[in-house]
Formats: structure tokens, C-alpha cells, sequence
């Protein structure tokens, strides 16, 4: 290993909207931080002023939180740390990394445009870069500069990314970069670099839209005499339309998750799982893949979002959980839709009934009505309807065993058995109609499970309305 203490960061923006990719971008550094034992540090990248939000800050955290990814550092906002890039861009100007560029915008879109037009690509061309024997133009009155790094002429930035393998890009195809805008405020590449030194980064994590920024990152780095970090960028993540995923392309935020009743460990899992593998896991506990992390194990290729294959790992989870933490996690849904989970049967009862078939929370809480519903008001008709006349021998014979039975899923399972064995029917002749009778519906899950939640008083009591 390179370094002796790994240390990682998640640096976003806080420009709105934080979806499954930019979670991704959070998951495999700290993963990478936790196998290592190194530290994770969150870094809020909010200079820019007109966009970012504290509310936007907020839901960085609380995904971040609701996934359970821990910190070691932060947040640390790179807005209180406007003094220290100052300071190194004084730095920089004093020891000749940085020159003072009177080039106003006008006239740098005028160059562009000339350039595009001889089919060049466009790019500042130094007119204010101090070089030995070089006349520079006459400072014009009243105008303030940007500050530009010095970026080498001729060599090449080479990088072996821990993703992408071997990246080389010619410091010919990259101009002087303005690290500081004309009242002062630093430009991001210039920010990131200081902090990544501060902060002794020593694994970059991140997407690859990135990759372009980072032979400026590394040439700057160098500039200030730090080492460069490894650098791991991801594929991005795509839309079941082959785009990149983003809010204009419909990928619901964290906390639209949260809304729809999905379990963190399942997003969790599933993000792991969006470009990268170990063997053919497909569900894990986050110690598992904190365990089995690497980067070699990173793929390549950009992954694809399935909503599907997300729906189905929530299912599992839900089916595997505890039932009591599950309960828990599902009573704010339920309050959500009238239910009062402390008048009716146990509630814990209730979803270990209904986790096995559900979905998602919302599913779960609304299965749950059944059980918090008054007793249906039948009406003749509906009797009529769906309690055939010939079963009601049979019905007055169960309420007559249930009685006797004890409050057990077997002792109901065994009186069902009695029942259709001495009125010679089969069981959904019966099971029907005992559902109807109890819920005003044909849907529900297994009938002896049923009344164990019910409880055999309710039970019996609508029971015996439909038998008189």
C-alpha cells in the first residue's frame, strides 16, 4: 500500500438534488476508508454562491446519514476556508506559480471565437504570462485581474487511474487555468487541490466526469509540492434509457426513496452493486461489502440503473428483517394513513404477517388497514353475494371449533382441516367466504395466520353476523 493511513472524501456540490449516482460517488470512498481502517471525510463544495442551498446541505447529510455511511471529518465547507486559498494564491503570485491576466471576458470570447473559426481548439493563449525576455502589455486602468496557475509547457500529466488504468494527457492541451476570479473568490480545481492537500487525501473516489479536471488538480498539486492522491473515477451511471442519470431524466432523490417505503440496507445494496462486484453476491449486509471492497474490483463500464432489480433486493430485505425493526420503520407509514397502531392487534404481529409479500413499506402499512378497520357493515346483498346459502352449515361449524381451539395457527389449521373434511369441500369454498366475512374482501394472506393477528373474540364476533 502506498500510503500508511488511507484517507478518503465525498466532496458534492450543494446545488439541489442528490440522486442514487451521486450516492455512489459517497459509498465507495467511505467503503474504501472503512476496509482500510482510514477515515472518511465529507467536504461540501459550496462556493458556488448563487446555487447552493443549506437545504440542499441538509439532504446531502441526512441520505448520507440514513445510509448509515459515518464520518470521520466534516462537513467541512469549503466557504470557511475562503482565508487559506487566498493565502495560497498569494503564495503562488509571489513565487512565480501564478500571474495577474488583464484579458477582460469580451476579449477571451473574442480569441475563442477565432480560434473555433481556424479550427483550433480554444484556449487562452498567455498574452499576460510572464516569461523571461517577454514584454507584457500595459496594465489597463481600473480593471482587476483574474489570477491564472502557470500550467508546464510540453511534457504530459500521466496518471495510472485505479479504474480506467493509464491516463495521459499533453500539458499542451491545457491552458492556464484561472485559479482566482477578479474579486478574489478561488475557482473550484484550485480549491479542491488546497483542500485535498490539507486534508491529506490520499484516495480520490469519484465520477468520471471528473476526469478531465484532474490533470489540472494534478499539475497544480505538484506546483504546491504535494504528492497526488491515487485516483479511482466510476462510469457513470445511466437511465433505463441509456442516459446519464440526473434529475431532467427523472432519477428520484434520497429522500424520494425514503417517501416510497424503501430500507437504507437495501439501497445500500443496491448502489454497491451499480459497478461493482464480488463473485456473484447479489444480496449482502454492509459489513459483507465493507469487508469485501476493493477497488480492483471496480468495474468499467458505465452501470445501468434498474428499478426493478431495486424493487426486488427491498423485497428480500423486508422479507429477512426483524420484525420488530421493521414495525418500527413502518409505523410512520402507517400514521401517514390513518392507522392508529396501538388500538387493534400487535402491530409487530401485523407486519410479520404482511412482510413476506410486500414490497415496500407503503405496501406493508396499507395491508395493515385490514386489521385497524372497523368490522365491515355488510348488507344483505353482499352476504348474498359472496357467502354462498349452501356454506353456512360449514361457517356455523367453525366458529363452533374456533371456540374450542386454542389461539394458535395450528389449532385454526387444524379446525379448517375438520371442517372441510366433514362438509366435503375444499378449502377455498370455505377460506372465502370466512374472508369476506371478516374483511369484505377475497384478499388477504394465509386465513389461519390471519386469525392468530385478528384474534379469535374479533374473529368470532364477524363471524357469527353472517351466520344468523
Amino acid at each position: 500500500m502506498r500510503f500508511m493511513h488511507i484517507r478518503t472524501r465525498f466532496a458534492p456540490s450543494p446545488t439541489g438534488f442528490i440522486h442514487l449516482g451521486n450516492l455512489r460517488s459517497a459509498l465507495y470512498p467511505w467503503a474504501f476508508a472503512r476496509h482500510n481502517k482510514g477515515d472518511f471525510i465529507l467536504r461540501i463544495e459550496d462556493t458556488d454562491l448563487e446555487r447552493s442551498s443549506q437545504e440542499a446541505v441538509d439532504v446531502i447529510i441526512e441520505g448520507m446519514a440514513w445510509l448509515g455511511l459515518d464520518l470521520d471529518e466534516g462537513p467541512i465547507y469549503q466557504m470557511q476556508r475562503i482565508d487559506r486559498y487566498r493565502e495560497v494564491v498569494k503564495q503562488m503570485l509571489d513565487s512565480g506559480l501564478a500571474y495577474p491576466c488583464y484579458m477582460s471576458e469580451e476579449e477571451l470570447n473574442k480569441l475563442r471565437d477565432q480560434q473555433m473559426a481556424n479550427k483550433e481548439k480554444p484556449r487562452y493563449n498567455g498574452l499576460w504570462r510572464p516569461e523571461l525576455g517577454k514584454t507584457l502589455p500595459p496594465v489597463p486602468e481600473g480593471v482587476s485581474p483574474v489570477i491564472r496557475f502557470k500550467n508546464p509547457i510540453g511534457g504530459s500529466v500521466i496518471w495510472n487511474d485505479a479504474v480506467k488504468g493509464q491516463i495521459e494527457i499533453s500539458n499542451d492541451e491545457l491552458d492556464d487555468l484561472v485559479i482566482a476570479r477578479p474579486d478574489g473568490t478561488p475557482t473550484y480545481n484550485f480549491c479542491v487541490v488546497v483542500d485535498d492537500l490539507d486534508m491529506n487525501i490520499t484516495h480520490v473516489i469519484r465520477g468520471d466526469d471528473h476526469v478531465n479536471n484532474t490533470p489540472r488538480q494534478i499539475n497544480i498539486m505538484k506546483a504546491l509540492g504535494g504528492v497526488p492522491p491515487i485516483y479511482a473515477h466510476l462510469p457513470t451511471v445511466l437511465n433505463g434509457a441509456g442516459e446519464k442519470m440526473s434529475k431532467r431524466n427523472g432519477a428520484m432523490s434520497v429522500r424520494d426513496y425514503q417517501k416510497a417505503g424503501y430500507l437504507p440496507e437495501a439501497i445500500l445494496n443496491y448502489l454497491a452493486r451499480l459497478g461493482w462486484s464480488h463473485g456473484d453476491a447479489e444480496v449482502f449486509t454492509k459489513e459483507q461489502f465493507v469487508d469485501w471492497f476493493d477497488l480492483e474490483s471496480l468495474g468499467r463500464s458505465p452501470a445501468q440503473h434498474n428499478p426493478e432489480k431495486l424493487l426486488w433486493l427491498n423485497h428480500q430485505y423486508i422479507q429477512n428483517a426483524d420484525s420488530s425493526a421493521l414495525a418500527a420503520a413502518t409505523k410512520p407509514f402507517a400514521l401517514e394513513i390513518g392507522i392508529d397502531t396501538e388500538s387493534g392487534p400487535d402491530f409487530i404481529q401485523v407486519v410479520s404477517l404482511l412482510k413476506d409479500r410486500a414490497n415496500t413499506l407503503i405496501e406493508i402499512a396499507e395491508g395493515a388497514k385490514l386489521f385497524y378497520s372497523p368490522a365491515p357493515s355488510l348488507t344483505l346483498e353482499q352476504i348474498k353475494e359472496n357467502i354462498p346459502e349452501a356454506v353456512i352449515p360449514a361457517l356455523k361449524d367453525l366458529v363452533e371449533a374456533l371456540e374450542l381451539a386454542e389461539s394458535t395457527k395450528e389449532a385454526y389449521a387444524a379446525s379448517f382441516k375438520q371442517i372441510l373434511s366433514k362438509h366435503q369441500i375444499k378449502m377455498p369454498a370455505l377460506a372465502m367466504p370466512v374472508r369476506y366475512a371478516l374483511f369484505a374482501t377475497t384478499q388477504t394472506p394465509a386465513i389461519d395466520s390471519v386469525l392468530v393477528v385478528l384474534g379469535k373474540e374479533a374473529a368470532i364476533q364477524r363471524l357469527s353476523k353472517v351466520i344468523h
